[in-house]
């Protein structure tokens, strides 16, 4: 999160109405732990972070900054779902509800 103190595995699922990002905890539950509302919002890959240890990074992060400028960070599981998501969110970002 926005916050990192540590990672934290969660699930994500993207919905385009309302244009949110909601996060679950991966071990169940159907309640959502939170959400990132992407309406205007910005994503960008991170390439390097201040503070973090190299094998935190390996080019798999990206950065979402919300419409009233919360910076979220997030570790994908590899490059390719890296840029997935980033293009997904860009989406949402400027087409969502």
């Amino acid at each position: 999160g926005h916050r990192r103190k540590n990672w934290k595995v969660r699930k994500f699922v993207l919905r385009d109405d309302p244009a949110y990002l909601h996060y679950y905890d991966p071990a169940g539950g159907e309640e959502p732990l939170g959400a990132i509302h992407l309406r205007g919002c910005v994503v960008t890959a991170v390439e390097d972070m201040p503070d973090s240890k190299k094998y935190d990074v390996d080019n798999i992060l990206f950065e979402i900054i919300t419409a009233n400028e919360i910076h979220y960070y997030l570790q994908a599981a590899s490059s390719t779902e890296r840029t997935e998501w980033i293009k997904a969110i860009q989406s949402v970002a400027r087409t969502g509800k």
